[in-house]
């Protein structure tokens, strides 16, 4: 068999977004925005005239985010963004620290792109600038840039898969809108203090700064009222 000259190899292109991956960006996307909420009932008929689906792509695209902890299903209600109890708060915190602060150790060891190193500066202001002015719907995906750009800094491609993210994005929406200003604040801070560490390329520092900023969130778990959270059953 011939070997292929440089003509003839071509690279695929990005295959294009299936409908169920189209509903689960929309709806994740949506939860970060603002417009859709933890709690919020998920019309049928509304979805698929919105995206431009049919209702069997859609009901496989909302099993796939209700395996994800995203969407809760139920046989008779139809379909609701989730809502998390404190429990399922603190086991989300317990689980998603240890893997931020790893992606903070490796992003101070190896980052070497300046394009990133921006993307990194540019994402917490961002958030100091949305958490300042209260533009809840903002912070979330700022925070979401900032821990893009932090993984990829890092070059560890595993944690873009294994760290929950999307959850935690779910996680932070119900938070925004219960605590005070102060509670916000103090997590919009932790910020700028992960990414000078990391920028200073000193990965001890970076990892005690996700360390101290997951404890501030914490705390914050603490201080808020058990009415803040629903009573799940189990």
């Amino acid at each position: 068999m011939s070997t292929p000259s440089k003509a003839e190899i071509t690279v695929p292109a990005e295959p294009a977004l299936s409908a169920t991956d189209k509903v689960s960006e929309a709806i994740i996307q949506g939860i970060r925005s603002g417009v859709f909420v933890p709690g919020q009932h998920l019309l049928e008929p509304d979805l698929t005239r919105r995206l431009s689906i049919s209702r069997g792509s859609l009901r496989e695209a909302l099993k796939h985010l209700a395996a994800a902890g995203i969407v809760t299903l139920n046989r008779y209600r139809g379909a609701y963004i989730g809502i998390l109890d404190k429990k399922s708060v603190l086991d989300l915190l317990d689980t998603l620290e240890p893997l931020a602060r790893l992606a903070a150790r490796l992003a101070a060891q190896k980052w070497d792109n300046s394009e990133l190193q921006q993307q990194l500066v540019e994402a917490v202001e961002l958030i100091e600038h949305s958490g300042g002015t209260g533009n809840r719907a903002r912070y979330l995906e700022y925070r979401r840039r900032f821990y893009d750009a932090m993984i990829q800094m890092g070059g560890n491609r595993e944690l873009e898969r294994v760290m929950p993210l999307s959850r935690t994005d779910l996680f932070r929406a119900q938070v925004e809108t219960v605590q005070s200003e102060e509670q916000r604040m103090r997590h919009v801070s932790g910020y700028r203090r992960i990414a000078e560490a990391i920028l200073a390329r000193d990965a001890d520092e970076a990892d005690a700064a996700v360390k101290h900023h997951f404890g501030g969130t914490r705390q914050t778990m603490d201080e808020l009222p058990e009415s803040a959270f629903p009573t799940l059953d189990n």
